[in-house]
Parts: structure tokens; C-alpha cells; sequence
């Protein structure tokens, strides 16, 4: 599982996470938001498949009193080198399965996004994948 540990944020610094975003007024739809993220955050080099069929939903309340609803989506690296966006992370780790309950700091709700995607992975077909 790859994780980045956060710099900077309010909500989360110095903890490990997804990485991620927001969709801004000139992303043309979801796919091309994702796209823009993935390169912002781990540079264009990274080749990512991702599934945009299917979401797992969290509402997410930060320190400041603002909510929002964060779409999780299943992703696959395919390859490439990582060029972590320094201004966001401070490093990456990729931490095997096995290890993920156990591994701190990270975002609480980790464990059961990876859950939800290893039930709806064997359900999944090529089609259902799109390289960002």
C-alpha cells in the first residue's frame, strides 16, 4: 500500500495518508481531476490504473469546523518513478498489507478503505480501470 506522510496540514501533519484532492472549477470531469492530482502530488512520470466505477464515501470533519465527503477510489501503480510534491509530503512508504494495521502514524480510517477495495478488487475487470 502506498502512503505519504502529510507536511503542512492543519488536520493531519506529519501523519501517513492517501494521497489525493480536490476537484477544481477546471477539471473537465473526475477522470481529468484525478489526473492533474496524481501528477501534482506524485509527478507525471507515475503510471496509475484506477477505477472510477465504484467510490467508498467518507465524510470528513476537520479541526476548523468544515465538512466534506471524500470519494476513496481503488488505484493500481503501475510503474514509473515518484516524484513526491515536496510542498505536500515529506515521504513515501510503501507498506505491505500485512503490516497496515500496525503501522502509525496514519489516517485512522486507512484500514477499512483497504477493506472495502479487497472486497470490490476480485469484482473488477480491465474495463473497469482507467490509467491516470
Amino acid at each position: 500500500m502506498f502512503l505519504a506522510r502529510r507536511k503542512g496540514e492543519v488536520d493531519y501533519d506529519g501523519t501517513f495518508g492517501f494521497i489525493g484532492g480536490k476537484m477544481e472549477t477546471t477539471d473537465a470531469d473526475i477522470q481529468e481531476g484525478m489526473y492533474r492530482e496524481k501528477n501534482e502530488e506524485i509527478g507525471s512520470d507515475a503510471k496509475v490504473r484506477l477505477c472510477l466505477t465504484f467510490s467508498y464515501p467518507i465524510l470528513f470533519r476537520k479541526k476548523d469546523g468544515s465538512s466534506m465527503i471524500i470519494p476513496h477510489h481503488i488505484a493500481q501503480f503501475i510503474g514509473g518513478e515518484i516524484k513526491l510534491n515536496d510542498d505536500e509530503y515529506s515521504e513515501y512508504r510503501w507498506v505491505p498489507l500485512k503490516d497496515l494495521e500496525s503501522f502509525e502514524p496514519k489516517i485512522e480510517n486507512i484500514p477499512t478503505v483497504v477493506d472495502w477495495a479487497l472486497r470490490i478488487k476480485p469484482l473488477l475487470t480491465d474495463k473497469d480501470f482507467v490509467e491516470v
